[in-house]
């Protein structure tokens, strides 16, 4: 039982949850969501088709019944959740995770997130207290549903003219590549293209730097002006700049500002995790963009988009946002929207790496993770060190601690799944971002014996 999470359910599969778990989440899920039908798809993973087998029957013995779209990126299930009015849905996925790991992301109506403090709670609860699962008298039924013409013409809608741009794709073998091709034709030069839930190349995973390091090599032997490249279950994105040079993603929330603000006149809010850079907001101030910031991952930002009735957002972790997509995030429509303002900053001279020059100010130590048990007591000790010393600008006080001062600011958090804080800091300089990384380190080291 140790896959329930934040966000979603997770873990190793038969040692974190196994098939009998899969079976009650879909039978107590259509009573916790009071749906009596539930979409549901699957990512390639090789112990996908065993949890959809038990996940389908626990919804049906249920009462409820299921419409199955097969094979799905994570998006697809959003985009059907929310277009065809179901009151819940289910991607069987680990999205990034290692070939060993799968999942289940469960949404309800207009594709909303179900985390642990709305939902997944209970069904956790409900299965630790042994609740019986009686099959209902009138068994649900499976319903086959093909949506994905309907999906891909949603995406196509946004495509630009790419037949000035060289593009180099890695697929990561996982979901992405069920409408690469389709989206963007013949002019990327793609690696990693087939369907493998073993993921053979690398872990799909595009955080971690060595998992990148192919895209970087084509970017650069192809002569590309652009990598793109996505996690297993395609509801992220991140690029590699024609020099084969990784671009932090939240940098790419002020790119999208072009499409938004600029070319479409969307001026209002755009949404940024905790952790972005302050480069963000600062650059798209002028074109409209009135920066919110909140908590880490799809569970918050898409309630708070939604809330705020944002233009679109997006996350260090290469989430985007989008009012147009159900509040929801998409790797292929921010990487189908992304491409279209390369391709007219390249038709202006201007090429990748010098868009990002203009937006990246600071020096960026990248997220450090301390592992320590007492995570509250070393937060805390961060922030009172700062505060006491130096006079803060900014303060926000959810999800961790950021703190903002006239010349850096830092974001302190916990994990919710490990003995880890998270720690990320941005300033002026490489040598005040060193001091203050080194103060950090000297705090919890010595306080809290972190390593």
């Amino acid at each position: 039982m140790g896959a329930f999470h934040a966000y979603d359910i997770r873990g190793v599969y038969n040692v974190d949850f196994d098939k009998e778990i899969a079976y009650k989440v879909g039978y107590f899920l259509p009573e916790l969501l009071s749906a009596d039908k539930v979409l549901v798809g699957r990512d390639c993973r090789t112990s996908s088709d065993e949890i959809h087998e038990y996940l389908v029957k626990g919804i049906t013995d249920a009462g409820a019944d299921v419409h199955d779209i097969g094979l799905s990126t994570t998006p697809m299930v959003y985009f059907g959740t929310a277009r065809y009015g179901f009151g819940a849905s289910v991607q069987i996925t680990a999205s990034h995770n290692p070939a060993e790991y799968n999942g289940m992301k469960v949404s309800r109506e207009n594709a909303l997130p179900v985390g642990l403090d709305n939902g997944l709670g209970q069904i956790q609860e409900w299965i630790l207290s042994g609740r019986a699962c009686p099959v209902a008298e009138v068994r649900g039924k499976v319903h086959q549903m093909d949506i994905r013409k309907d999906y891909l013409d949603f995406l196509l809608r946004y495509k630009g003219d790419y037949s000035g741009l060289k593009i180099a794709m890695d697929l990561s073998n996982g979901m992405a590549s069920l409408y690469a091709h389709d989206i963007f034709g013949d002019v990327p030069a793609y690696i990693f293209g087939e369907l493998d839930g073993r993921f053979p190349n690398h872990e799909p995973n595009p955080l971690v730097q060595k998992n990148v390091e192919a895209l970087k090599n084509l970017v650069k032997e192809t002569g590309a002006d652009v990598g793109v490249i996505y996690d297993g279950d395609a509801d992220r994105v991140m690029f590699v700049d024609e020099n084969g040079r990784f671009i932090s993603p939240d940098l790419m929330i002020a790119v999208l500002g072009h499409y938004f603000l600029e070319e479409r006149g969307e001026k209002g809010i755009v949404l940024q995790d905790i952790r972005s850079s302050k480069a963000v907001g600062e650059y798209l101030a002028p074109l409209g963009g009135e920066m919110r910031t909140w908590k880490v991952g799809r569970a918050f930002a898409a309630h708070k988009l939604r809330e705020l009735d944002g233009v679109y957002g997006g996350e260090l972790a290469g989430h985007y946002y989008f009012r147009d997509f159900f509040y929801s995030d998409s790797g292929l429509l921010a990487s189908i929207l992304i491409l279209n303002v390369i391709a007219g900053m390249k038709a202006k001279g201007i090429s990748l790496s010098q868009l990002i020059s203009g937006i990246e100010k600071y020096r960026n130590s990248g997220e450090i993770n301390f592992r320590l048990e007492d995570k509250k007591g070393a937060m805390d000790a961060v922030r009172d060190h700062f505060m006491q010393t130096e006079q803060a600008t900014a303060y926000m006080d959810f999800d961790g601690y950021r703190v903002e001062f006239p010349q850096w600011w830092f974001n302190i958090r916990p994990s919710n799944t490990e003995p880890y804080l998270r720690f990320i800091c941005e300033a002026v300089s490489d040598e005040l971002l060193d001091e203050k990384v080194a103060t950090v380190r000297d705090i919890l080291t010595k306080q809290f014996g972190a390593e």
